[in-house]
């Protein structure tokens, strides 16, 4: 894989998991707004510590996708995935 390609593919695994890891740990205003009710944005996102979290998860899920990649294990051009010959 190249490193335009390698790096697409981590922005890809990125995004993903940080809306899988942005809901974890947060908890809603419990008071609320007294006219509307509106509870909104958590108190303390922990944004940073999110976003930190969702690299680290990233780069393991990346080494695993581009080790995958660079070995023949699967592989449209040699092994039971390939295409037959002519």
């Amino acid at each position: 894989m190249g490193w335009v390609s390698g790096t697409v593919v981590f922005f890809l695994i990125w995004w993903t998991a940080l809306f899988a890891i942005l809901p974890i740990g947060t908890q809603p205003n419990p008071d609320g707004d007294p006219e509307t009710g509106w509870r909104g944005v958590p108190e303390r996102p922990r944004l940073l510590r999110k976003l930190l979290l969702t690299t680290l998860v990233t780069a393991v899920l990346w080494l695993g996708v581009e080790a995958v990649i660079a070995s023949d294990w699967l592989s449209f051009r040699t092994g039971w995935l390939a295409m037959p010959e002519k």
